[in-house]
């Protein structure tokens, strides 16, 4: 048998039990789902311009993921990208994007290709260790991420409650309304499959407020060197240590923040609960580029942008302490005293409170998946509380800097390498895939580009924990 063909031949009686999808408790309208299969068979031999306007109307999982990654993770790469190393690390948030789009597209195509719930098709196809490696690597990515979003949430309610004159504000307290606010927002999804659509359309507006806000920051702020700005795009730079920041350890950061393997979990059986199926490969393609890429890359790069055109010009900054509440606040000082202050506070709150629902929506999917329960159950509402303890947050981050979400991004991002490791296994399987496993020289170069991300970043990270760990977590322990 040939390496590539090399799976354990299934039943038909098993092959029914993996394609039943998502266990759900209200699935999606058949009809409904029949007649949008019949529109997107129909696209497929329309003009480029004419499919995109219709996928427009259609798209929504690739917007989970970019509400999912743009969180305290990436607010932290971002800000401290900007304000050590000014517009150099702007190539960081694409270049880590498009490496995660690869894989994802691969999610993607084998997910809607066979209709295989991921986690059984990985752990029968690909191995049960990899498998498990990545459902509790998700898991645990979920609730240890939990505690800073509320931290960063909770932050940025008392500042802006301090610029509406109202002090002393509790961010403990604070915590706690926020967790009532996400157990309320994630509870729409999977009651009624229209109130999907009305959570993820939720996310798309909180997603592209959050890059409006921080457009507004970038241009009340000015950019004053354009060629620097360019050349921070295009120019690849890996700056050496500024006033004891590493410039390898702000980049391996950004890479880790921009796709975790919570979102590599959650982002299949999102396309699941829709009910997509293979007739919306090319939407799906689409909805990666528009709600995912675009999104991430604008939000990722004005935080850059933003934090370089101010705190990095501030000699007094020593480029490991910063808060949220201190970049609002020096970015206020150039975007307007109490406006740009609030607006940049805006934007951060965006961001934690989408990152802290899809948390609570990942661990669902990883109990479904681990226990067999149903998708929507009891049982599954209550796994979701499981990161719920990140409310404490504000108790136990408070008074850390936002610098510490920079080990936590290279922590969680160590869980990455065995998913992608199963995923590029699934890519060569003929007995998962059948006759859609990618065949002829774009196949190959698809898989050598899953392989490539795959061994850039697992070598990278190695490298990392192995040259620089060592030193740097024993300085910031110290």
């Amino acid at each position: 048998m040939r390496p590539e063909d090399g799976a354990s031949r299934l039943s038909e009686a098993e092959r029914d039990d993996l394609r039943v999808g998502l266990r759900m408790a209200h699935p999606p309208d058949p009809a409904a789902l029949a007649a949008e299969r019949r529109q997107l068979a129909d696209l497929e031999q329309a003009p480029r311009t004419a499919r995109w306007r219709s996928f427009a109307g259609l798209i929504g999982p690739g917007y989970m993921q970019s509400a999912m990654t743009l969180g305290s993770g990436t607010a932290a790469s971002a800000l401290f990208a900007g304000a050590v190393f000014g517009y150099q690390l702007l190539w960081v948030a694409p270049l880590a994007m498009l490496l995660g789009l690869v894989m994802l597209s691969a999610v993607a195509h084998q997910t809607l290709s066979t209709g295989l719930r991921p986690f059984d098709a990985m752990r029968r196809f690909a191995g049960a260790p990899l498998a498990w490696s990545w459902a509790l690597g998700a898991l645990i990515a979920s609730i240890v991420w939990h505690f800073p979003q509320y931290a960063l949430a909770s932050a940025v309610l008392v500042d802006l409650g301090e610029a509406a004159g109202i002090e002393g504000l509790p961010a403990a307290g604070l915590g706690f309304v926020v967790l009532v606010w996400a157990v309320l927002i994630s509870s729409l999804y999977g009651r009624r499959p229209e109130l999907i659509r009305v959570y993820e359309r939720l996310l798309r507006y909180m997603v592209w407020g959050i890059v409006v806000c921080f457009a507004w920051v970038v241009f009340r702020t000015g950019i004053s060197d354009w060629g620097g700005l360019i050349r921070g795009f295009t120019g690849f730079a890996i700056p050496g240590e500024r006033n004891g920041v590493l410039g390898v350890t702000v980049i391996l950061s950004g890479l880790s923040a921009a796709v975790g393997i919570n979102m590599v979990f959650l982002y299949p059986y999102s396309l699941l609960a829709r009910g997509w199926s293979r007739e919306h490969r090319s939407l799906a393609r689409f909805d990666l580029w528009t709600g995912t890429f675009v999104p991430y890359v604008l939000a990722a790069s004005l935080m850059v942008i933003a934090a370089a055109n101010t705190i990095h010009l501030d000699p007094s900054y020593d480029g490991v302490r910063l808060s949220p509440v201190e970049a609002a606040q020096s970015l206020a000082a150039v975007a307007g005293p109490a406006v740009g202050r609030v607006v940049f506070d805006l934007g951060v709150l965006g961001m934690a409170l989408s990152t802290i629902t899809l948390h609570m929506l990942a661990t669902g999917f990883v109990a479904c998946e681990l226990f067999g329960w149903e998708f929507g159950s009891k049982r599954h509402r209550l796994a979701m509380l499981l990161p719920a303890p990140g409310a404490l947050g504000p108790v136990f981050w408070g008074d850390i800097a936002v610098w510490l979400a920079v080990p936590t991004n290279i922590v969680c991002g160590l869980f990455l390498p065995a998913a992608y490791i199963g995923f590029v296994i699934l890519q060569r399987r003929r007995g998962y895939l059948g006759d859609d496993r990618p065949a002829g020289a774009r196949g190959w170069l698809w898989w050598g580009g899953m392989v490539a991300v795959t061994l850039f970043l697992t070598g990278f990270m190695a490298w990392y924990v192995w040259t620089q760990g060592p030193s740097y977590f024993g300085r910031f322990a110290g």
